[in-house]
C-alpha cells in the first residue's frame, strides 16, 4: 500500500458519503392519547377508570412501537393540552389534530380511538396524518375480541406493524 492511499481515501470518503443515501432523521410526530367511542351512549361519556388505564396502555404501546421503529420521534403534546381538551374528541374534530401537531413543531399527527362494540369486542383505529396538510398518510384498524390488557396491547402492536409501518410512509423514505 502506498503512502498516497490514505490521502486519496481521505479525499474520496466525503464524496462517497455525499453520494450514499443519507439516513433521514426521524420525523417528529405528535402522538395523541387514544380515545374511547361508545356509540351505545347518546352524547358520549367519559371513560371509566379501567378504560382510561387501557387507553393509556395502548397509547404507550403506540408511542413505543413508532419510536422503536426509528422513523418517528414523539414530541411532547403537553404544551397544547388545553387545546386538545377543547377540541376533544379528536376523532370527530375534522383534522384539528394536524393543526395542533403543526403548532407543536411535528411533521405528523397520530390519532386513534377504540370503538366499543360490546363488553368483549372493540375496534381499534389509528390514523397518521401530515401536520402541514391534514392529509391522511396511513391508517389501520383491528378488532379486539377480549377486554384484557394483553389483547389491547397486542392489537396496537399489530396495527403498527401490519398497517401503519408495513412499508415506508409515502413521500417520507
Amino acid at each position: 500500500m502506498s503512502r498516497r492511499a490514505p490521502a486519496l481515501s481521505a479525499l474520496l470518503l466525503p464524496l462517497a458519503l455525499a453520494a450514499a443515501p443519507a439516513w433521514a432523521a426521524p420525523e417528529k410526530a405528535a402522538i395523541f392519547t387514544i380515545e374511547l367511542l361508545d356509540p351505545g351512549v347518546v352524547g358520549g361519556r367519559k371513560p371509566r377508570p379501567d378504560e382510561t388505564r387501557k387507553l393509556a396502555l395502548v397509547t404507550e404501546e403506540l408511542r413505543k412501537a413508532l419510536q422503536t421503529n426509528g422513523s418517528l420521534e414523539p414530541v411532547d403534546v403537553g404544551p397544547q393540552s388545553a387545546e386538545i381538551a377543547k377540541q376533544a374528541p379528536l376523532y370527530k374534530c375534522e383534522g384539528c389534530a394536524a393543526g395542533i401537531a403543526k403548532t407543536l413543531g411535528a411533521d405528523l399527527a397520530v390519532t386513534g380511538y377504540v370503538e366499543k362494540g360490546s363488553n368483549q369486542i372493540f375496534n381499534l383505529n389509528v390514523v397518521i396524518s401530515d401536520a402541514a396538510t391534514g392529509k391522511v398518510v396511513r391508517g389501520g384498524q383491528v378488532v379486539i375480541r377480549a377486554d384484557t390488557d394483553d389483547t389491547w396491547a397486542h392489537a396496537m402492536r399489530w396495527v403498527v406493524k401490519n398497517r401503519l409501518l408495513a412499508e415506508p410512509l409515502p413521500n417520507r423514505s
